[in-house]
């Protein structure tokens, strides 16, 4: 499986990947981390993934000294090492060897920062043709963790309700907030149409002014979304979703970095709309494809 890893400023073998075992991102899980598209050299929205990654490290004090230009270029590099058509590439940040009991260090801890591109997750064509069923999840966000809302190293929770999911032949997991509000997938975000407007939950940094924060992941592919619809003349609202406006909806559909906009045709035991991928959602799935520089590849 032809693989790049960079590894603190160096290629290494895959085999010759390893960290400290003290690292913070082993012993605690603190750290960060990215997952992006690459199409041919071109890693899609690679500087909102970065802009994304620095602002959380500074906001969770994991590191102070990243800098956008040179992570870019080391991205870019590994990328053209895999040399692959399509690849997933994984960004990753630790808080490095850290002992977390110390209040006072000498130097401060340098990050741990793993760069890893290998072949995409190819998904099948029924997939996006007629749409996935999705469950909804027993664990819930709460907006009053510091951390949620942004791309952390603590993916258990999600993957465990992943993986129940795909027990029960569901492609996701439906997220609740501790206020049974919607904030999102397991891996991605939600969006629902009802009259021909986009609906999703407020992500981080979008809330009313004196709202609890929201712990929705302000996604890249979500972000991007909501200005494929405004291209497309079609409107959308940011506000709190209850699980009867996602039952109600004309279409679901979640977004993320790997699949682009993947259609929900069924949650639980209910169809959604006319139980196929809607009009809106096939729009914009052609345009986020095209976006990605997929479309004349696929």
């Amino acid at each position: 499986m032809p693989t790049a890893v960079w590894l603190n400023g160096e290629f290494v073998e895959r085999d010759a990947a390893r960290v400290s075992a003290f690292d913070a991102g082993f012993q605690h899980a603190v750290g960060l981390f990215e997952t992006m598209l690459a199409v041919g050299a071109r890693v899609h929205r690679l500087d909102e993934h970065l802009t994304r990654l620095t602002a959380s490290a500074r906001t969770l004090a994991l590191a102070k000294s990243l800098r956008h230009d040179p992570l870019a270029e080391a991205v870019r590099r590994t990328v053209q090492r895999a040399g692959l058509d399509r690849a997933r590439v994984r960004l990753t940040i630790t808080g490095g060897d850290l002992n977390l009991l110390e209040s006072e260090r000498a130097q401060p801890p340098h990050p741990t920062i793993l760069i890893i591109a290998q072949p995409a997750t190819v998904y099948p064509d029924a997939m996006f043709e007629k749409g996935v069923l999705i469950t909804v999840a027993d664990d819930r966000v709460n907006p009053l963790d510091s951390s949620a809302g942004h791309k952390t190293l603590n993916y258990w929770p999600r993957l465990r309700a992943l993986q129940t999911a795909a027990r029960q032949g569901a492609g996701e997991t439906l997220m609740l907030q501790v206020t049974n509000h919607i904030a999102g997938g397991a891996v991605s975000n939600l969006f629902t149409v009802r009259d021909g407007v986009l609906h999703t939950a407020p992500a981080r940094g979008e809330e009313e002014r004196g709202a609890i924060a929201s712990p929705v992941l302000p996604g890249i592919t979500r972000g991007l979304l909501i200005d494929l619809a405004h291209q497309a003349g079609v409107g959308c609202n940011r506000g709190l979703l209850a699980i009867d406006d996602a039952l109600d909806a004309d279409e679901v559909f979640l977004t993320n970095s790997s699949w682009g906009v993947l259609p929900v045709t069924r949650i639980e035991g209910k169809a959604i709309g006319a139980g196929a991928p809607g009009p809106i959602t096939r729009d914009l799935l052609e345009r986020w494809r095209r976006d990605a520089g997929l479309s004349e590849r696929a």
